[in-house]
């Protein structure tokens, strides 16, 4: 496969810090992540060095407080930070996406207490966080789950199964939503537990299409015993919690989707400049011209989506509609602009020597992760013509 170096992405960043900033996640893609992606990922290998680097770096816990270990960085910056890693391997992109997902319940409705406890280890500590909602009967339905946290004394007794869990099996610390109530929304209550808890098992990894390096697997909870001290919010605030999380998490799996389309437009733009047929390059074609035209402004209308949304998340204003806008739009265009960078490569375009077919066996899961892109379409839509009739 031939050794191209990716394009670099023209942005308007709101702060010095901030360029210097994405010149650092840059040189770290390109040293220490791209080069091994496409044979790692074969392997299904999860690359805990690269997240060790990152945290030593200070880039696990950008969006939040320095007082506590984080970064202190806009949505805005973050965001472009997690395209940059997503393109240069998503397996990385998306594991930083989910880990900053998890610190989420913590940092935004912990005591002070609890986040001067847990929060420096888990931004800057080398630790890896899994976010713990959906289970075998319950993903969009999130609202029904069934794993159940007893009060016993000062402590939580938490039974039940966890599906579809990134970085299952190897998480230092969960966030674990648990029924502790009645059936629904408010009956929900949010944990921190550790990775290493007694009665927390892993069931081997899911095998799936692409993002092979990223493990995702069920998590069993067998009565895991779990203080008091680390529940966070208020009893049954959880599904609450739950929500407001995952509207941050949709911008991180919107940015991951440029980041793989606009990986796949730069091998696709590659290749037509340097494949010749009829005695000329295949970027001479009108017709793949326009091809690559309608890619790079999908990719752009998408950059454009998420980085609306995450300034009205840093400006404190609501942010919802436009997260499930920008998850819609991104992901959707990343699955064509993925599917065409194939057609641009033609026969080669299906074969593992080179990235795009990779790039869209991958993006595909991303229409689906952090509430499918019908639930982004319902999502929407309530917004604007309010709830459905019961």
């Amino acid at each position: 496969m031939p050794d191209r170096a990716a394009q670099t992405v023209e942005r308007l960043l709101p702060t010095e810090e901030a360029g210097e900033l994405l010149a650092l996640v840059r040189d770290i893609a390109a040293r220490e992540i791209a080069p091994a992606a496409a044979e790692e990922e074969a392997a299904g290998r999860f690359p805990r060095e690269v997240f060790t680097l990152l945290s030593e770096s200070g880039l696990l816990g950008l969006v939040y407080d320095a007082e506590y270990g984080g970064g202190g960085q806009p949505y805005e910056v973050y965001l472009q930070v997690l395209e940059e890693l997503a393109a240069a391997r998503l397996t990385v992109g998306l594991g930083v996406s989910v880990h900053t997902l998890s610190c989420h319940v913590l940092a935004n409705f912990g005591t002070a207490e609890q986040r001067t406890a847990h929060l420096p280890a888990m931004l800057g500590g080398g630790l890896l966080g899994a976010y713990c909602l959906s289970e075998p009967a319950s993903g969009s339905d999130a609202a029904s789950l069934r794993t159940r946290a007893v009060r016993d004394g000062d402590d939580w007794v938490i039974t039940g199964t966890k599906a579809w869990i990134t970085h299952g099996g190897i998480a230092d610390f969960l966030t674990v939503m648990a029924r502790t109530g009645g059936e629904g929304a408010r009956g929900i209550t949010a944990f921190l537990v550790p990775g290493d808890a007694v009665g927390v098992g892993a069931a081997p990894p899911e095998r799936k299409m692409g993002l092979k390096g990223s493990p995702t697997a069920q998590l069993h909870f067998d009565g895991v015993r779990v203080p008091d001290a680390r529940r966070i919010g208020e009893e049954g605030q959880g599904f609450a919690i739950a929500l407001s999380a995952l509207d941050s998490g949709r911008l991180g799996i919107a940015a991951c989707a440029v980041g793989v389309a606009q990986a796949a437009l730069d091998e696709a733009v590659a290749y037509a400049r340097e494949r010749r047929q009829f005695g000329r390059p295949i970027a001479d074609f009108q017709g793949l011209r326009f091809l690559l035209a309608d890619m790079a402004t999908r990719i752009a209308a998408g950059r454009a989506l998420y980085l609306e949304a995450a300034r009205m998340r840093d400006a404190g204003r609501p942010f919802a509609r436009q997260a499930a806008m920008a998850k819609l739009f991104c992901t959707d265009a990343a699955m064509q602009v993925t599917t065409d960078a194939v057609q641009v490569l033609g026969g080669y375009g299906y074969t593992a020597d080179f990235p795009v077919e990779r790039y869209m066996r991958e993006a595909k899961v991303l229409q689906i992760v952090e509430g499918t892109n019908q639930i982004q379409r319902m999502v929407i839509a309530r917004h604007l013509a309010g709830p459905e009739s019961r």
